[in-house]
């Protein structure tokens, strides 16, 4: 071998020994995506039922606890291994980001009973119920630009109509290790004469979180946007905090109409009326302001 292939050889070797790579130490990256996504199928799992919020979070406990020892770590390794994660913010929203893509091709399965925000699962973007979100179903979010935040943008199209109500659900999951809670749910309408209304909540526990907006029969919408976000509050310390974002739903509602008597089938009677499924239409007159995206 010539002295030209053998430099050549060596440049590989050291490039190849300076690839970044895991320590042993931590769980490898491989097993973490599968751990992270029987994870978010047991919380998901843990929120159905009837159960009040004291019971929900033992079922948390106990799907967690279950996990860990399906795939053979401790909860000691598990916490390190993510905080190691979670310093390497690149790393793990590519990790995450193969998490959540699983999550959107494949249904959870939540056992018999359909949990809030499975319901509407099914629905297609053409019936009088659909479910119009575009983007990924899952997300993570961390307190520190620009991984805190995301935001969507859907545009009215034929399938809108005047009085529709939209509802945006979704499954959020906190992970911390100290501070206070915050984040932000934003849902926005602009409607086709410019004016906007929004609904703002703050999300400061986990499980299923909705906002609702109801528009009046005499407008149609233009766009449908909003965002979610995280902040450090009031803790400023570089402890772990994740907000994992699953199911995300943009779900449109057609207004329903009164059946007449000839609909009904109904003859010398009243004619049936059906209860609308929307909340009562906010006024046309009734300007609201958007709102802004914090900037921290």
């Amino acid at each position: 071998m010539n002295k030209s292939a053998l430099l050549s050889l060596a440049v590989v070797c050291l490039v190849a020994a300076c690839k970044p790579g895991t320590p042993s130490r931590y769980i490898q990256p491989s097993q973490m995506e599968e751990i992270l996504y029987d994870y978010h199928i047991g919380q998901a799992a843990a929120m159905t039922g009837d159960g009040d919020s004291e019971e929900r979070n033992f079922n948390r406990t106990v799907y967690m606890a279950a996990v860990l020892e399906k795939h053979g770590v401790t909860k000691a390794e598990f916490d390190s291994s993510l905080v190691y994660y979670y310093t390497r913010a690149d790393r793990f929203q590519k990790m995450y980001q193969r998490v959540a893509d699983r999550l959107s091709e494949e249904a959870l399965s939540l056992g018999a009973s359909e949990g809030e925000v499975e319901r509407y699962s099914s629905f297609s973007q053409n019936g009088d119920t659909a479910n119009i979100w575009a983007g990924n179903r899952s997300a993570v979010l961390m307190p520190y630009a620009p991984y805190n935040r995301l935001t969507f943008h859907q545009e009215a199209d034929s399938t809108f109509r005047k009085g529709d109500s939209f509802l945006l659900n979704l499954l959020v999951d906190f992970m911390y290790q100290s501070g206070t809670k915050d984040a932000i749910a934003c849902l926005t309408i602009r409607l086709n004469n410019d004016s906007i209304i929004s609904r703002v909540n703050h999300v400061t526990s986990s499980g299923v979180n909705q906002l609702r907006l109801t528009i009046d029969d005499s407008l149609a919408v233009k766009d449908v946007y909003g965002y979610f976000y995280l902040g450090k509050g009031s803790d400023q310390s570089s402890t772990l905090k994740l907000m994992f974002l699953n199911d995300i739903q943009l779900i449109r509602f057609h207004k329903q109409t009164k059946k007449t008597s000839t609909d009904s089938g109904n003859t010398g009677q009243q004619p049936a009326q059906e209860t609308p499924t929307v909340e009562q239409p906010l006024q046309p007159h009734r300007r609201l302001a958007p709102q802004p995206m914090p900037t921290q």
